[in-house]
């Protein structure tokens, strides 16, 4: 054998299972010519583009457990949102972390108490009992909603709205586990941005790697060689006792066809620049805003990055984002995405430059219900797959995968 462990893949859930392997001789191969799969960061101009809007958020358990968060130096959004509505912008922030803001959140006209009462009653369980919560009947988020009678502004120009940039769909189609699980994390952090960029986090998962990860290598099979595994590459061929598919579900099922296939869900992120000035009289310039109308434009999100993140931007410049959800039909121009950017920050017609645009196919798993949190990972003897489409889709899913792979690897290879 060239190695004990083989893992293909090196984003978050197969970076975390080769740190849980460490005692092994494991190598990692990746197909890009970097690591972080989905969770990438690109440099343009001096400004930190993140391939896609991620954020971190410091609650999640296998965050805490496998990253050191202070190391990432975390640079926190705004606990709530800037809506734009037919009446102007408001502001519902959580009174807890922004007491200062509780006059402009009762001011928005987002405070329905029969509305929130019920929402409040949906979510409560998952904040006292998550597993218990887990272990009842799910069904699709939306339906869940229009049970409880929950029908109103809060729900389908606030709640939908924000959520569409998390689960990256409005439709109300996931899991109302997945969903509560979600609300119960921004309940417990605030949702931030390393210092260089979302890619910091693999690389310090890459950095407690003994052997580097072999970049530029993409697999193109895995086959049953006598007791254990052949994996050949454009480059070589790869002899191992284990291996751990590390994908995303497409590219998973490329190599494993008896993996049944999981549709994935996109989004679109245009980042753009403009003088700092432009920005500086915007009121809470570190929210994230959503549009709160009935007729709204094509973004779920805008933002402007820099006033949260200000190590995303060079100095006396100020770096913005907007997103789109990306799927048939579901493709925005950048005119449009730039026009509706511009409103929602309050910008003069033609001042947004556009940096890049990302368009990310892949951007999570898709997770109706019922929601499987815990999806078994061996599909053979020494073959093993890992992967937020294993747990749940979330820096979260992808880390508990990758450390629950390496225990069940573990006590194989021992």
């Amino acid at each position: 054998m060239d190695c004990d462990v083989l893992v293909v893949g090196a984003g978050l859930a197969g970076l975390r299972a080769a740190v849980g392997l460490t005692d092994r001789h494991t190598e990692v191969l990746e197909a890009r010519g970097e690591i972080g799969g989905r969770v990438r960061t690109e440099v343009v101009d001096g400004f930190r583009c993140d391939v896609g809007f991620q954020l971190v958020n410091p609650c999640y358990p296998r965050l805490r457990a496998d990253v050191d968060l202070e190391a990432l130096g975390l640079q926190p959004f705004v606990a709530g949102v800037r809506a734009r509505t037919e009446h102007g912008d408001v502001t519902v922030a959580d009174p807890r972390r922004h007491p200062r803001l509780v006059p402009d959140t009762l001011r928005s006209g987002f405070v329905h108490p029969v509305e929130l009462a019920r929402i409040g009653r949906w979510v409560a369980p998952v904040l006292v009992a998550p597993q218990r919560m887990l272990r009842s009947p799910d069904q699709a988020w939306g339906e869940a909603l229009d049970r409880l009678g929950a029908t109103g502004a809060v729900r389908h120009r606030l709640l939908v709205r924000f959520l569409a940039g998390v689960l990256l769909e409005d439709d109300g189609s996931s899991s109302a586990h997945l969903v509560r699980l979600l609300l119960r994390s921004f309940a417990l952090g605030t949702p931030s941005l390393p210092r260089e960029g979302v890619q910091a986090l693999p690389r310090q998962l890459a950095d407690r790697l003994p052997r580097p990860v072999r970049c530029s290598e993409p697999v193109t099979s895995i086959t049953r060689a006598g007791s254990g595994w052949r994996v050949t590459t454009e480059a070589a061929t790869w002899t191992a006792r284990a291996v751990v598919v590390a994908t995303d579900t497409a590219d998973a099922g490329g190599l494993l066809p008896d993996l049944p296939p999981a549709p994935m869900k996109g989004v679109t992120t245009w980042w753009y620049a403009v003088a700092a000035e432009e920005v500086a009289g915007l009121a809470l310039p570190d929210a994230l805003r959503v549009d709160g109308r009935e007729r709204r434009g094509p973004l779920v999100n805008a933002a402007v990055v820099s006033a949260a993140a200000p190590s995303y931007a060079p100095p006396g410049r100020a770096l913005l984002q907007g997103s789109a959800l990306l799927g048939p039909g579901q493709r925005v121009t950048d005119e449009a995405a730039r026009r509706h950017l511009e409103e929602l920050l309050q910008l003069a017609p033609g001042r947004a430059e556009l940096l890049v645009r990302h368009d990310v196919d892949r951007g999570l798993p898709a997770q109706p219900p019922p929601l499987h949190v815990r999806q078994p990972q061996q599909l053979a003897p020494g073959l093993f797959v890992c992967g937020d489409h294993r747990d749940t889709g979330s820096q979260q899913g992808a880390l508990a995968s990758g450390a629950r792979v390496a225990e069940l690897v573990r006590a194989q290879t021992a």
